[in-house]
């Protein structure tokens, strides 16, 4: 399972961005984490939210990276099930990550960390391997971080319309703008980049998670 804890980036000197960002949270069909928990803010200026997928997870920090002013912990591990209505009130070592990973990214110049937590008992392999691909899918992250925040307004306005699976051809027709413009913006804003990076962030949060043979 994933938790995910955000806080904001000095809150003292901009105003609260909590409400905005669960309004855009609870816009995106993945921030309620399917058998996972919405989100909701737990504390301060700090929010929390808990999901299955590693794609849930991609979709929710891509939001709150677009969104702006935010420090993203992830933290991956079992919990406790039933999972509690409200996320303040979950438990299990998911939680106890999520709270290494939002502290361990204060001094991250990319604001985002992932850590990984499980039982004593779990086997040796499974944590080894969950050790190493918890740190290739924050490597992989703090870039596809860095590609989201370089991205441009008129960049976002064509991603948008590509991911929700129109044409190039039908962006250029919708933007009024020549396909050839088009094609330049998808080349700028990093398209192709970001799909291949989403599917091997994906692929080692899975592993990390224990669901998936490394």
């Amino acid at each position: 399972m994933f938790v995910i804890t955000a806080d904001q980036v000095d809150s003292r000197r901009y105003h609260d961005r909590v409400p905005a960002a669960l309004t855009l949270l609870a816009r995106n069909p993945s921030s309620d984490g399917g058998s996972g928990r919405g989100f909701e803010r737990t504390a301060g200026d700090e929010i929390q939210g808990v999901c299955e997928a590693p794609e849930e997870v991609l979709d929710i920090v891509t939001t709150l990276i677009r969104h702006g002013q935010w420090r993203i912990g992830i933290g991956i591990g079992p919990v406790d099930l039933p999972l509690p209505d409200s996320p303040r009130e979950g438990r299990g070592a998911a939680f106890v990550a999520a709270r290494d990973a939002v502290q361990a990214a204060h001094p991250v110049p990319g604001q985002l960390a992932v850590r990984a937590r499980f039982a004593p008992a779990t086997a040796r392999g499974l944590r080894e391997a969950s050790g190493r691909h918890t740190k290739y899918a924050e490597s992989a992250l703090l870039l596809y971080a860095r590609l989201l925040r370089s991205r441009t307004p008129e960049g976002w306005q064509v991603i948008d319309h590509l991911a929700r699976g129109l044409t190039q051809k039908d962006t250029a027709v919708k933007l009024g703008v020549t396909p050839s413009a088009v094609s330049q913006r998808v080349r700028r804003a990093g398209w192709q980049e970001q799909v291949r990076g989403r599917e091997l962030i994906a692929h080692h949060l899975s592993v990390a998670d224990g669901r998936t043979d490394s």
